[in-house]
């Protein structure tokens, strides 16, 4: 029998060459009241994964995503699955039905930047 996984799964963020923590930034920058939502959603995920709709999505190829809903807004944040740690990789609000080209690319780039260099 396969030992469960430790609860609740380790967060980690993404970090650039730089230094940076993207979504840990984009965060810091939100209304308290959505930074609370977000970070219960997340919560959720790091006890009950693994999760689907409406709370979790996948995006293929290993990409997921956190949905979050704020009321009259809606934030995503993108993340992986990597030995049991769940890595934030982009987050975003949501301004029309999908979410932007360039924010999936700009999450998959980070994607293959994080399996590469961890």
């Amino acid at each position: 029998m396969a030992t469960p996984s430790p609860r609740p799964l380790r967060i980690r963020f993404f970090k650039t060459e730089a230094g940076n923590e993207p979504v840990r930034e984009w965060l810091l920058k939100l209304p308290i009241g959505e930074k609370k939502s977000i970070g219960a959603d997340i919560l959720t995920v790091q006890w009950a994964w693994p999760l689907g709709k409406p709370l979790v999505d996948s995006l293929g190829r290993g990409l997921w995503e956190v949905r979050s809903s704020l009321g009259n807004r809606i934030a995503r944040v993108f993340f992986i699955m990597v030995d049991e740690e769940i890595i934030l990789l982009h987050g975003i609000i949501k301004k029309s039905q999908k979410a932007p080209r360039q924010e999936l690319d700009l999450a998959r780039k980070r994607q293959s930047t994080y399996l590469r260099t961890n």
